[in-house]
């Protein structure tokens, strides 16, 4: 009896030595994971914009990474890094489709993909009071999404031209708002 109470206090132990920072600090951790995917010294909108361009053939395939309304979560499956985003900006990233979609709230800028890759697409953002946030013609990622950073606690209306066909959707730019739009379908 003896010998089993010594050995589930040791287990017990192990435990628990698993879940303690031990000498390093919280900060370097997170450094360590960032640095491990060349994202360190970036900021959450930095990071963002760069991993949604990454090309999808060349995407780590231990990373993962998830816009939220106010952060940026990144884990390799054992670190887990959350980053703040300024409290005046929201991400949106839109997958404009004609046949094919996903549903998605929070967009994932590692494995999201979209239909429309690389397409020349008209975009065009309007908050509810008819203000025009955006409106320009820009080039979809090699995912198929498009991203644009907006004020923060705005909702409106989302417009995609391309190639002929139409289509649009709303956004909320609130702290439940979604960071992926996978209902504008184009027709």
């Amino acid at each position: 009896m003896k010998k089993m109470a010594v050995a589930i206090a040791l287990g017990a132990a192990l435990v628990l030595a698993g879940c303690t920072p031990g000498d390093q600090a919280p900060e370097q951790e997170a450094s360590a994971l960032l640095e491990a995917h060349n994202l360190d010294g970036l900021q959450a909108v930095e990071i963002i914009d760069q991993l949604d361009r990454v090309a999808v053939a060349e995407r780590a395939t231990n990373l993962m990474a998830s816009v939220r309304s106010d952060s940026l979560l990144i884990t390799d499956g054992q670190e887990e890094v959350t980053l703040e985003i300024p409290e005046d900006r929201f991400y949106v990233s839109i997958a404009p489709y004609v046949s094919q979609t996903h549903d998605c709230y929070y967009h994932s800028l590692t494995t999201c993909v979209g239909e429309l890759s690389q397409q020349e697409v008209d975009l065009r953002i309007t908050d509810s009071a008819g203000n025009v946030l955006v409106d320009e013609t820009v080039t979809t990622f090699d995912n198929g999404f498009v991203g644009v950073w907006l004020p923060r606690d705005v909702s409106g209306t989302i417009e995609i031209g391309f190639d002929g066909f139409r289509g649009s959707a709303s956004f909320a730019t609130t702290d439940d708002g979604a960071t992926c739009i996978t209902t504008l379908q184009l027709a």
